[in-house]
């Protein structure tokens, strides 16, 4: 075969993660259904809800039929490129202004019926591998629409469960708002007392109530959060707009807790579990292959060539002779075409194929570099936001004790009343800071398990696309055996793919 054979490409991997040290990290296997560590029953039934109903992933599952497709008509272009068969009956009237008829030839003033049957074929032989290198590439791509679609089950795993993560998180400052206003209302209250009983001025009243409404405000703007994430959940759920209390299980708002240790195995890794750099691996090995489709235009392309068929006419015969012996032709042959004067069309589009081949090598070592990026991202989030919630635990502490004392030095009138409000302030940002935090911490895990490339395995052994769909696809069309019978669990699929799952080796045709 002409062309050159895909070599996977080196790209710049690390040794080690840049927080190896940390004892919250460790080398172990990266969990397939790591959403679990989070034990939090709400977030795996929303997880199951929406790898079977995102409409997404189920438009990706059908790019993979597509591109199976796209596969059997690469395959059929090894075998004979032309078939036809064709049939016609004709009434022929000669015409009186020839030279024939102004001879007097009879045939040529004659009016006669014509019948003919011809069945003809043309088979260009591969001597250059043109086609077992279309179907290399048109594997490759099936392979890519595959790892694409566990990159978008990958991605979509990762979007529910932050959406999910920073419901819990508006909730839970909504809950922090709610019981700051309690507190600030006991505060006008204490105030407009004092001032009625004129241990102090209008101004206190004026302040705490100035507070109060500023704290009151920030409810619904943390409602309008709220919704909108919920929005967001809805269409990553697949669901039209409706209550989603019977998923959320309101009563137990908890913001999900993450694990203190998570397993991230080493940089190399990545190769073998991130969906979109096995796309990328893909879609170059593809394209390798194309150079091979260009290449082979530059050499003589020799085809076998057949006819068989049978004509008759009325003339001095019946038309029923053209399926007798007497009115059969045949006829056999070699054909040879060779592209001498392209004034280097094909050596450039020979060219154009390579440098697109290298542009894909180089995003594939620039994806395996982002890979990586994402991960060290994931890491530090993690890690560092466990910190900061750690600090701010002892801030709310702190503020707690401090507003507790500034009311009481309040009422017994050694401390004025901005000290109170300062308190109440720092309280609240101090608790509104803790959510954010906790919820960066679970938050930060995701997108780590996210950039490690986890959760596309939950797809293995299970078809692409639901029951539902295939149905709807096999009353259009005849799909063979290419789709599972809807009445069958699932049929086998294969595991993340690589390059060196494709098969370039010449196939029966699929009828």
């Amino acid at each position: 075969m002409t062309g050159p054979d895909f070599t996977p490409p080196v790209a710049p991997v690390a040794d080690k993660w840049l927080e190896w040290r940390s004892k919250s990290l460790k080398s172990a296997e990266t969990p397939a259904d790591w959403w679990r560590l989070f034990r939090d029953p709400v977030l795996n039934r929303l997880i199951e809800t929406a790898y079977s109903q995102n409409l997404t992933l189920l438009s990706a599952g059908t790019k993979v039929l597509e591109a199976r497709a796209e596969l059997g008509v690469a395959i059929g272009e090894f075998y004979p490129q032309m078939q036809t068969a064709s049939a016609a009956v004709n009434y022929d009237r000669a015409s009186n202004a020839t030279p024939a008829s102004q001879g007097g030839n009879s045939m040529a003033l004659g009016n006669f019926w014509a019948d003919r049957w011809l069945v003809q074929s043309s088979w260009e032989i591969d001597l250059w591998g043109k086609f077992r290198r279309g179907i290399e590439s048109a594997d490759a791509a099936y392979l890519g629409s595959i790892a694409s679609y566990d990159d978008v089950l990958v991605t979509l795993l990762s979007d529910v469960a932050s959406a999910y993560i920073g419901i819990r998180t508006l909730e839970r400052q909504i809950a922090i708002a709610r019981a700051n206003v309690a507190r600030q209302r006991e505060s006008v209250r204490i105030a407009r007392t004092r001032f009625e009983g004129g241990a102090s001025t209008l101004l206190d009243v004026h302040q705490a109530q100035n507070v109060l409404a500023s704290t009151e405000a920030t409810i619904p703007r943390l409602m309008i959060q709220l919704k909108h994430g919920m929005n967001a959940l809805r269409v990553l759920l697949g669901m039209a707009p409706e209550p989603l209390g019977f998923l959320l299980a309101r009563g137990a708002a908890k913001i999900p807790f993450a694990p203190p240790r998570a397993a991230v195995g080493i940089p190399a890794d990545l190769l073998r579990r991130r969906p979109d750099i096995r796309v990328a691996e893909l879609r170059a090995a593809a394209q390798s292959a194309q150079i091979g489709v260009a290449q082979a235009e530059l050499y003589p392309a020799i085809s076998i060539s057949g006819a068989f068929g049978g004509q008759a006419s009325n003339v001095g015969h019946n038309l029923g002779q053209m399926v007798q012996p007497m009115g059969r032709a045949f006829a056999i042959g070699p054909s040879f075409k060779w592209n001498l004067l392209n004034y280097g069309q094909i050596a450039n589009n020979v060219r154009l194929q390579d440098a697109t081949l290298q542009q894909y090598l180089i995003d594939y070592q620039n994806q395996v570099l982002k890979a990586q990026q994402e991960v060290e991202n994931g890491v530090a989030t993690y890690l560092l936001s466990a910190s900061e919630a750690a600090y701010l635990r002892k801030s709310v502490t702190e503020a707690k004790g401090a507003l507790e004392i500034a009311t009481l030095e309040y009422q017994q009138g050694t401390r004025d009343f901005t000290t109170v409000l300062t308190a109440e302030q720092n309280l609240l940002a101090a608790e509104n800071s803790l959510a954010t935090a906790t919820g960066n911490i679970s938050i930060g895990l995701v997108s780590l398990y996210r950039a490690l490339g986890g959760g596309w395995q939950i797809r293995e052994g299970k078809p692409f696309v639901d029951a539902a769909t295939v149905q709807e696809m096999r009353d259009r069309t005849n799909w063979g055996n290419l789709l599972p019978d809807a009445a069958q669990p699932g049929f086998e699929t294969p595991g993340l793919p690589s390059a060196q799952d494709v098969d370039s080796s010449i196939k029966l045709p699929e009828w």
